[in-house]
């Protein structure tokens, strides 16, 4: 597609966004209004899920996910070593344990196998009880349910689906954000739909656990808001950025589709190159980022700012070696460990002209 095409169609977009704020700030219902509602409708049919509560951020949409599921002190949830902070933060503030597992080499996702070995530590030679898993969506792929959800029937474990930056991706024809007991995203506008500040969502087909999740985003509330029942959070996503959301969605299935083609162009111009983000047969991604994996990273890096060009490190240290998780003195994990010497994620976003990948990966 044509820059003029592209940037029509953008600007369209972003004239819907600007009266639907509007009309939001104009009927003053900023906290709770019916936008928020819709939303939620909208995204729990999408997902295919009975129940979509909206959150804060996508931060709060985890640590509310553990909190229903009655996760705590005394409890280990498994969780990659290649991901974002907030998935462990989420763990240690409910005070449960953060155990680091890790990754497959070519989608970045947890490995299964390293689980079991982690599990059986944690089961054989600690004083823990293993309570949950959380794999990540990372990069926008699904991570490997199958063997995930078998490993969560057969031990036991709770599964918590992190599809922050998974949203819009699917394995076997299910939705990412599906897949979980209970299962979160994130709105940060970096995600693959995004807002214009922060927000988040928790999807179950659980109604007592949609229920508890209802309660505690306002403050523990009970059928009365000035009868807090239990200690909550305040933790809502406001009426303005659900309004940027339902314009947003509704052009959804045309990014996504965009931003797949992008990455089919960019893995034709790269392959044999570099290494390229490996997808499933069965999986379709949401793109949050194309990551790359070279030995080379710095020097590329630069050559590449040099043009003019962003690109990003998605994540230079792992979560076993975050200074806030130093006590737990928890072991590297290898593969974790290397991903986050040889990443690289560059420019990608619906709107991306031909010119402008072809351009990048000359570069390259």
């Amino acid at each position: 597609m044509q820059f003029r095409d592209l940037h029509r169609q953008y600007e369209a977009m972003r004239a819907e966004m600007d009266e639907a704020m509007l009309a939001a700030a104009r009927s003053g219902a900023y906290i709770m209004g019916p936008q928020v509602a819709e939303l939620e409708q909208q995204l729990a049919e999408y997902v295919g899920v009975k129940h979509c509560v909206t959150c804060a951020n996508g931060t709060d949409a985890l640590r509310l996910a553990l909190m229903a599921l009655g996760v705590g002190p005394g409890d280990a949830v498994f969780v990659p070593d290649f991901t974002f902070f907030a998935t462990a933060e989420a763990v240690a503030m409910v005070g449960a344990t953060p155990i680091f597992v890790d990754v497959d080499k070519a989608t970045f996702n947890m490995a299964p196998e390293d689980l079991m070995v982690k599990y059986d530590y944690v089961t054989f030679h600690t004083q823990l009880h293993p309570r949950a898993i959380i794999p990540v969506d990372l990069f926008g792929r699904p991570a490997n349910y199958e063997k995930l959800r078998f490993v969560a029937d057969t031990t036991g474990l709770l599964l918590v689906e992190d599809g922050a930056q998974g949203f819009g991706g699917s394995m076997g024809g299910k939705r990412a954000c599906s897949f979980g007991d209970i299962s979160t995203t994130s709105f940060f506008p970096a995600k693959p739909l995004g807002c214009y500040g922060d927000g988040g969502a928790l999807f179950t087909d659980s109604d007592e656990w949609a229920s508890l999740l209802r309660s505690y985003c306002v403050h523990g509330k009970g059928t009365d808001k000035y009868d807090n029942v239990r200690l909550g959070l305040n933790s809502r996503l406001d009426t303005l950025q659900a309004a940027v959301l339902q314009v947003k969605f509704k052009h959804f299935a045309e990014e996504l589709e965009s931003v797949n083609r992008i990455a089919s162009k960019y893995n034709s111009l790269l392959k044999g190159k570099v290494d390229i983000p490996v997808i499933p047969d069965g999986t379709i991604s949401s793109w949050a980022q194309y990551t790359i994996q070279v030995e080379n990273r710095d020097e590329l890096q630069a050559r590449l700012k040099a043009a003019g060009i962003p690109s990003m490190v998605y994540y230079p240290r792992t979560m076993s070696r975050q200074t806030a998780f130093a006590h737990l003195a928890q072991k590297p994990c290898p593969v974790a460990d290397r991903l986050s010497q040889t990443v690289l994620s560059l420019s990608m976003h619906p709107y991306m002209t031909d010119e402008e990948i072809e351009t990048i990966a000359s570069l390259i």
